[in-house]
């Protein structure tokens, strides 16, 4: 079985695909042809895996969006030295192969007197390590705006005496990360009613990316630590270093390395390195049960049977006294069952393993829409116990859950049918 350069941390820290790069201006960056990735990539480091493209690499690389007007300030080094206050480690938010991203503070640039918390995201110097993502930010970012996707205020790029410094200014998201909530390191969980927005928010993101532009744009790498949270618990999508265009000239993908995270990737990706708008899909199908379960998609510290989340999960979608126990505890029974059950089938329209089958996203927005409408026109409610007689005859009870899964919203043959997928583990060792 062929291994792949998959995350196995909370960050970007795996071995990336790495093309040669250049500041042309202040604010145009370009991109080299793939003839250049090739001869370049052991020269800027040994574990880079170069994309394999089987078109133009125009097709997948973000070069014709630099000519697009960009908004983007141009910062000094010294200017963000003096942000984040050296660098300190006390205003050190986050840290991966990339680099450490600190909280810093400017001035505004319409009001002199008013100041401004950021993030800046500092590339590593030991290497060109994400120097690729650096320049896909700049171009993806610097050009495309929306309410669900973190806003780059802009970005730092000086070659001097002290080396190569590469540096991206976002705005800050004070709420960190939707993993960073559900993995215990907030004493508060996300309540049932914000879990629904998040899943909101970030089906319109990538529905703007997939079918918003003129262009198509493929996250790549969603994943619930790349969904930040603001102030007013709006989710947004951020860190676009693996983000790529979609297919164009009438083609059905792009060929690519595969990168991404595991327990995210979509199978077909994973066999071929075919990339397409639903393999977004499926880990956006991923993504809802981990709102659901409050589980990482892969956990090494859960007993051997529980650690795979997609398997974990697969008995307990046949009856709905066992689709409660899936339901993450920390919520303590303050959800509405009927939302959890159409949000899961909803990921289970994502998750089918025929790409053709999967919807786009526009069409899991409507449905997300729909149950979000639901369940702010209800009130959350204490688990369903099933009234069916344990003497009941067994066909008595399978029509019961029947109609327990049945979905006017979702459609088909409405029900949270498991079969419909079957996820193909790859092994990472």
């Amino acid at each position: 079985m062929t291994c792949f350069p998959f995350h196995k941390g909370e960050k970007n820290d795996e071995p990336k695909a790495t093309k040669s790069t250049s500041v042309r201006s202040s604010t145009s960056i370009s991109m080299s042809t793939d003839h250049e990735v090739r001869r370049s990539g052991s020269e800027f480091n040994s574990q880079n895996a170069s994309d394999i493209s089987t078109e133009s690499s125009a097709k997948t690389s973000f070069t014709s969006l630099q000519q697009r007007p960009s908004n983007l300030k141009v910062f000094t080094f010294s200017e963000l030295k003096s942000a984040t206050k050296n660098f300190s480690r006390s205003l050190m938010i986050g840290e991966g192969g990339f680099g450490g991203v600190y909280r810093g503070v400017i001035r505004s640039t319409e009001d002199p007197h008013k100041k401004i918390d950021i993030a800046v995201k500092q590339l590593s110097r030991r290497g060109l390590q994400g120097h690729k993502e650096w320049v896909t930010e700049v171009n993806v970012l610097g050009v495309v705006e929306h309410e669900n996707l973190v806003k780059l205020v802009g970005y730092c790029a000086e070659d001097d005496e002290r080396g190569i410094q590469r540096l991206l200014i976002y705005e800050y998201m004070p709420n960190r990360s939707v993993q960073d909530h559900l993995t215990n390191r907030f004493e508060t969980p996300l309540s049932w009613s914000t879990r629904l927005r998040i899943a909101q928010d970030a089906a319109r993101g990538l529905a703007y990316l997939h079918e918003g532009m003129e262009f198509q744009i493929i996250f790549r790498d969603f994943k619930s630590s790349n969904i930040l949270l603001d102030e007013q618990w709006n989710a947004k999508l951020s860190d676009f270093g693996l983000a790529r265009l979609g297919p164009s000239d009438g083609l059905s993908h792009v060929s690519t390395a595969v990168v991404g995270t595991i327990g995210y990737a979509a199978p077909e990706y994973i066999q071929t390195g075919r990339l397409t708008a639903k393999s977004d899909v499926w880990s956006y199908g991923v993504f809802l049960y981990e709102l659901i379960t409050g589980r990482r998609p892969l956990d090494r510290n859960r007993p051997k049977n529980e650690q795979k989340l997609l398997e974990w999960i697969r008995p307990h979608l046949s009856d709905v006294k066992k689709f409660q126990l899936i339901l993450d505890p920390r919520l303590e029974g303050k959800y509405t069952l009927k939302s959890a059950q159409k949000l899961a089938a909803v990921a289970n329209k994502c998750l089918v393993r025929q790409i053709k089958t999967r919807p786009k996203m526009s069409e899991i927005l409507d449905m997300v829409n729909r149950i979000v409408e639901a369940a702010e026109t209800g009130s959350p409610q204490p688990p369903i116990k099933s009234s069916t007689p344990r003497d009941a005859p067994e066909e008595s009870k399978r029509k019961r859950l029947k109609t327990m899964f049945v979905d006017p919203i979702i459609g088909e043959n409405r029900r949270l049918v498991w079969q419909k997928w079957r996820p193909k583990l790859v092994r990472t060792s």
